[in-house]
């Protein structure tokens, strides 16, 4: 029987448009010149592809949903959704999304998915609203925690409150918290890093509601210098279609480019700033690489 759990990120949404509105309230009476702020148009093409993502997550949500039942059917566990199991079900269902979201940095074709939240030169509560629209690439992160035994409903309620946790810190307005929440949990200084551009910034602090995963896998750095926002090649584009898509057509026009099925294989799995070595520099590197074997 499918465990009754509440919409978390349904019940939310109040909250979302009303700490959105504080914020931009702050930002009129209170500036900061330094900080990135709001503007319109990048505001409405962060809540645009928000409302696109629900649309398209009903629709991946068809298969998805049908591979979680098959496999939870098949395994023989079952965790009990109790009041102390939920609390080791978020534990777990974190741990699992720093290396989804991990993984969505380090190799270009989920990259392609993830490029999205990060296609914004702004950071405020608007960019937590910039969600991809073929999030279809992270579900088999969560398979072994449906393999353990965890209901697929249950799955979808610790995503939806971790989702929900990540929404308050995609701010400028909050400064660095209390030494020991800063030490386990994800902040806003520690997310800034995230959203940055800074060579010394990128593919840090994948953590989610916890940074502590980060600590234990050595890819925390804590806020010095205050981050640039966006991408190391901004897009320069408010169309939703291009802002979800463009990564997937530099894929493409990078596979038709490529010169060998390795150089195709490159262009897919490794990340996203890789590119074949030329030539004659791989001819001088293969003596050096004969050598070491």
């Amino acid at each position: 029987m499918s465990p009754n759990l509440p919409d978390v990120v349904l019940w939310s949404i109040p909250a979302f448009v009303l700490l959105t509105v504080v914020e931009i309230v702050s930002y009129r009476f209170h500036p900061d010149e330094e900080a990135a702020g709001y503007e319109t148009k990048d505001a409405a093409t962060s809540i645009g592809m928000g409302l696109g993502s629900l649309v398209f997550d009903l629709l991946w949500k068809i298969p998805i949903v049908a591979v979680y039942t098959a496999v939870y059917e098949l395994t023989p566990l079952r965790v009990p959704v109790l009041w102390w199991t939920i609390p080791l079900m978020l534990l777990a269902q974190d741990f699992f999304y720093y290396w989804s979201h991990r993984g969505h940095h380090v190799i270009r074709i989920l990259w392609a998915c993830h490029v999205v939240h990060h296609s914004s030169r702004k950071f405020n509560l608007s960019t937590a609203l910039r969600q991809p629209w073929t999030s279809l690439t992270v579900w088999p992160f969560y398979v072994p925690l449906i393999a353990l035994g965890v209901h697929p409903a249950a799955l979808a309620f610790c995503s939806s409150v971790n989702l929900v946790y990540q929404f308050w810190i995609h701010t400028e307005r909050i400064d660095k918290l209390p030494r020991f929440f800063e030490f386990v949990f994800n902040t806003p200084s520690h997310h800034r890093v995230h959203h940055a551009s800074q060579g010394s910034y990128l593919d840090r602090n994948f953590g989610g509601i916890l940074i502590v995963w980060d600590r234990l896998f050595r890819s925390f750095v804590p806020e010095t210098d205050r981050p640039v926002f966006g991408l190391t090649k901004n897009i320069d584009t408010y169309n939703p279609l291009k802002v979800a898509t463009h990564e997937y057509v530099a894929i493409a026009k990078d596979l038709k480019a490529a010169a060998s099925w390795r150089e195709r294989g490159g262009r897919l799995f490794r990340g996203p700033g890789w590119s074949p070595a030329p030539q004659g520099e791989a001819q001088r590197q293969e003596p050096v690489a004969e050598g070491a074997a």
